[in-house]
């Protein structure tokens, strides 16, 4: 019996969907309906369905019957796992992560800019009683946090335009000369502080990372609530700790200063 031949277009796009649902999915740890589904992804329930059962039957998607909602699976955990052990950025900057932490007592991230995105790649968390939620696996505009900030400080002010505009709604959209007084300002220190950009009452603070080339490959972050976030805190301890911590891992990278 001869195979039906598989339109590879159709093939690109069923993998870009599910991809789209499991990032979609990521955002929701307890778990979203299938209605919230095909109105996020604009799929038909239909499509929503197959894709589901496909990735359910991999144990990448987990379906719970009585409420009728999914969520990631444990494999969709031990895959992303997996990925991240064999990155370099992540397996170097993990120990440099884990002393910080030892030493401030607040969550630190290892960050990526994607695009204009920021994707929160590794954590290290404290042991406070008070934190923020963790954010691994989650994007968040350049320009509504430190690490953005700081990775995007170097860019051209043609580039960060561009970038804007991809900005879906122009409300969301910063004021450019606003920005990038800050971005100078984030280029002349190699330090950038937000505050409330990440969620009201929390502060992020962050420095590059960079490789041989001096092109930044990512930013260290530190994350904590304002109300231990003070701004001597942050100037006398976490900021001289994060500029020591950049300047190691940037040297693992082969970078160095001229």
């Amino acid at each position: 019996m001869q195979r039906k031949n598989i339109d590879p277009e159709y093939t690109v796009k069923s993998v870009d969907k599910a991809l789209e649902l499991l990032e979609t999915l990521a955002e929701f740890p307890s778990g979203t309906s299938t209605q919230t589904l095909v109105e996020r992804l604009n799929l038909s329930r239909n499509t929503v369905f197959r894709l589901m059962k496909t990735l359910s039957d991999k144990g990448l998607v987990q379906h719970d019957i009585t409420s009728g909602t999914y969520q990631l699976g444990i494999s969709s955990v031990s895959l992303a796992q997996k990925i991240l052990k064999n990155m370099s950025v992540v397996n170097y900057a993990h120990p440099i992560l884990e002393e910080l932490v030892r030493k401030h007592d607040e969550a630190v991230y290892m960050t990526v800019i994607q695009d204009a995105e920021v994707l929160f790649l590794d954590m290290v968390d404290c042991d406070q009683s008070i934190k923020a939620a963790p954010l691994v696996g989650r994007r968040f505009p350049f320009f509504s946090n430190a690490a953005g900030k700081v990775m995007k400080s170097l860019d051209s002010q043609d580039l960060l335009e561009r970038l804007l505009k991809k900005v879906t709604r122009k409300s969301d959209r910063p004021d450019l000369d606003k920005l990038n007084l800050e971005l100078s300002e984030i280029r002349a220190s190699g330090v950038a502080v937000d505050r409330g950009g990440l969620g009201e009452g929390i502060i992020s603070v962050a420095v590059a990372v960079k490789d041989y080339s001096g092109k930044v490959i990512g930013a260290i972050t530190l994350i904590g609530p304002s109300f231990r976030m003070l701004a001597e805190r942050i100037e006398n301890e976490i900021i001289p700790s994060l500029l020591a911590g950049g300047e190691l891992l940037s040297e693992k990278f082969g970078y160095a200063p001229a």
